[in-house]
């Protein structure tokens, strides 16, 4: 063994150097991994609480406080809830419910496959949320749970459609009878007489009350007059009749309209009467929202109220009187449905609304949010066949196409699964 002589002081610096450099080597390649993780990837208090893919957040940010499971009355869900309203189509191999020959009740407007729609493949999707599944709508045990009650939809003709999907469903137990309906067959009602159920259609575009001077393709003589004040006495007129409601408003606060408030001219949006203030659709769509909401809270009587959200159309290239089509075959994967800055404009507003009038309403006010599922179908529109065979004369005919309301069977047929699951919930 050798002796071992102490390091001199030149050597003892040089030792300390080479220790603290290695110690700070170290540390900075920590703090750089731990910065570089912070930047990249998200904290975990954002983190989604189901398995959504990568690309699938939700199309509109909401405050914490709206994001309710299933649409109920406003409360928080826990992290292992389901968001009815969040999720992707996904290929169904069982294809529809039913077709244009197992139910009477779909109109020809809808009448897809009658009116020669080639494709096919619209009707094998089904709507999954992230984290559940919902089940097909059964109408056995929906009419058996429905004995004695009466349910109303009122709104547009969005609710007309929807409404027929309905009774498609529902046909598949027991055919309804008609009992009512106005001169213009807007209004309607059906009975199923072995279960006592009624389903009653009220006409009410806007909810509140309005002067429509237009035929059934749009086409307006004068302006709309719409008091913003005043709700459609259709529906309030019939409510305590009703122990459910679906109602919905909206792409009619679009058109053209002269607006009234305690019986005087306050506003139009792009009318003709320069004299009048212009106001944006935004500002009726929330009048009239709010004037509803507040009648549905303060009522005595107290029914089951689905409000429908926002209902998307599709069109490109255009709109419905200038030219404009919906020809995709497939849904949109996250992320191509755009920007949808109008779209996304209305549907904040709504939501506003529904949640100003929840700690009134309580948990009998539910938010039916189909916004999502139905933007992510632009495969599921009639598009040129709302007409019988619109290209009988040649594909270079000039066709009116329809990319607001659903081919039946479609995608609005998930609406009905949805409050399906909603109902049974409760």
């Amino acid at each position: 063994m050798g002796t071992e002589w102490p390091p001199t002081p030149a050597q003892q610096r040089k030792a300390v150097v080479s220790a603290g450099s290695a110690l700070k080597l170290v540390l900075f390649v920590i703090l750089a991994g731990l910065a570089l993780r912070l930047l990249v990837g998200p904290p975990a208090y954002l983190l989604p609480p189901t398995a959504a893919p990568e690309g699938a957040a939700r199309l509109f940010a909401v405050p914490e406080r709206e994001r309710t499971a299933g649409g109920g009355g406003g409360g928080i869900p826990s992290v292992e809830s389901c968001d009815l309203f969040h999720g992707e189509w996904v290929p169904n191999s069982s294809g529809p419910a039913y077709t244009n020959a197992s139910c009477r009740f779909i109109e020809s407007p809808q009448n897809c496959m009658t009116n020669g729609r080639p494709d096919t493949d619209y009707l094998n999707w089904r709507w999954k949320p992230y984290g559940c599944e919902v089940s097909p709508f059964d109408g056995k045990k929906f009419l058996d749970g429905m004995k004695g009650k009466h349910w109303a939809l009122i709104g547009d003709s969005i609710l007309r459609n929807h409404v027929q999907s309905l009774l498609c469903l529902l046909s598949k137990v027991e055919d309804a009878t008609e009992v009512y309906h106005d001169d213009t067959f807007r209004s309607r009602r059906w009975h199923f007489p072995s279960y006592n159920f009624t389903i009653s259609l009220v006409w009410a575009p806007f909810l509140v009350k309005a002067k429509i001077f237009e035929d059934d393709d749009g086409v307006s003589t004068a302006d709309l007059q719409l008091h913003l004040d005043v709700l459609e006495t259709d529906w309030t007129s019939q409510w305590e009749k009703f122990d459910y409601a679906v109602i919905s408003t909206g792409q009619w606060f679009f058109k053209t309209a002269v607006y009234w408030e305690n019986g005087a001219a306050i506003g139009c949006h792009s009318c003709q009467n320069k004299t009048l203030e212009e106001r944006p659709p935004e500002y009726s769509f929330r009048r009239a929202l709010r004037v509803a909401f507040q009648f549905i809270t303060s009522s005595p009587h107290k029914p089951v109220v689905f409000y429908r959200t926002w209902a998307p159309s599709h069109f490109e290239n255009g709109e419905w009187f200038s030219g404009g089509t919906c020809n995709r075959t497939a849904p949109f994967k996250p992320g191509e449905a755009g920007d949808r800055e109008w779209d996304n404009s209305m549907w904040r507003i709504e939501r506003e609304e529904f949640h100003n009038a929840v700690p009134i309403g309580g948990d009998r006010l539910k938010l039916l949010d189909t916004f999502e599922l139905s933007l992510l179908r632009p495969d599921g529109h009639p598009g040129p066949y709302r007409a019988y065979h619109p290209y009988e004369k040649g594909v270079t005919a000039k066709v009116q196409n329809d990319c607001l309301h659903w081919c039946l069977p479609g995608p609005i047929d998930a609406w009905n699964d949805v409050i399906m699951k909603m109902v049974a919930k409760d």
